[in-house]
């Protein structure tokens, strides 16, 4: 007796920016740990880009510097670098972008969602979607970062590289 084959699902994509900005000879990287109550008491392999879904007909590039600006509530500028997808374990492919900039988390300004919490309870509460935001060196980036998104460090740091020599 075979199995009846699983419904394909729709491809979930996301767009984001991973803020960067040089201190010393130190790259610090900005993430946000995601709100609501499954990931309050998560920290390593928590913390994420800020992102969101790609809308219908929606350029990457454009959901990437929208989701940050609604994740955030700041709107950064200047030279973005493109950094590919990567697929997370949950199969969500995210396009990235980086850039240099600097903002201080204290100013986190985020959109909020509802769920229903606690569970089966019936009252809808709402969250943000990142409670907290934070700057971290390569080292403590890679271990707060999920694990589908390590890469797009790797990435970046390859791409600074290539940059720093064209510059010379």
């Amino acid at each position: 007796m075979s199995l009846p084959a699983k419904a394909s699902s729709p491809k979930a994509e996301s767009a984001g920016l991973l803020l960067f900005r040089r201190r010393d000879s130190d790259i610090q990287f900005l993430l946000g740990h995601p709100g609501g109550p499954f990931w309050s008491r998560k920290d390593a392999g928590a913390w994420s880009i800020p992102k969101g879904l790609i809308s219908l007909g929606e350029e990457p590039l454009a959901a990437a510097r929208r989701e940050f600006a609604e994740e955030t509530g700041h709107h950064p500028t200047g030279d973005f670098i493109p950094l590919g997808a990567v697929k997370q374990a949950g199969g969500k492919v995210v396009h990235a972008w980086a850039i240099q900039g600097d903002w201080d988390p204290a100013d986190l300004r985020s959109n909020t969602f509802d769920m229903e919490w606690p569970p089966r309870s019936g009252r809808r509460q709402p969250f943000p979607e990142l409670d907290r935001a934070a700057w971290f060196n390569e080292y403590e980036a890679r271990l707060k970062i999920l694990k589908g998104q390590v890469l797009l460090i790797d990435r970046l740091l390859e791409a600074l590289v290539r940059l720093t020599r064209t510059d010379h």
